[in-house]
């Protein structure tokens, strides 16, 4: 199954769900700390949830419970950058159990992820969005609803497109 995103919103099967996207728009020259959306085709990889506060997640793909010391390296100097870490880390990280609910449900795409390319950009996900579907980082948001959805319909083949 494609996904695909075009004009802030994500369309698959017969659904249309709105999206927020990166606060400097998409783009194909993504670099660390731009704030754009990467344009391409990536593959949904992995979920990460916080169980405690998203409950009974069906979903056909890898999923693992997001405990308090899980990170991201977003430290281009770091040998772990764009990867999973555990927090105490010495790099650059952002956190993923947060206080507000942006990450409760989170799927990984494979941005920059074989070969990673330093500076390239990290953390490219698919995650809850905030209220009025504010702009990300770079990733791709959508309410707490239409996650579930997404979760509950993705498979190992499948791909978000991104125009």
């Amino acid at each position: 199954m494609n996904i695909i995103l075009k004009n802030k919103f994500l369309y698959f099967q017969n659904y249309k769900l709105r999206c927020a996207i990166g606060k400097s728009g998409i783009s194909h020259k993504k670099k660390e700390g731009d704030n754009k959306t990467p344009k391409g085709k990536f593959k949904l990889k992995d979920i990460l949830n916080r169980s405690d506060r998203v409950r009974n997640l069906q979903t056909h793909i890898i999923k693992k419970k997001i405990t308090k010391h899980m990170g991201w390296c977003d430290d281009p100097t770091s040998k772990k950058y764009n990867k999973l870490i555990k927090f105490p880390f010495n790099k650059n990280a952002e956190k993923l159990w947060l206080k507000n609910n942006i990450y409760d449900v989170i799927i990984i795409t494979n941005y920059n992820s074989n070969p990673i390319i330093k500076m390239k950009g990290s953390a490219i996900f698919l995650h809850i969005a905030k209220k009025n579907y504010q702009s990300t980082r770079g990733c791709v948001a959508v309410s707490k609803k239409d996650i579930r959805l997404l979760v509950s319909k993705i498979k190992k083949n499948s791909n978000l497109i991104i125009y």
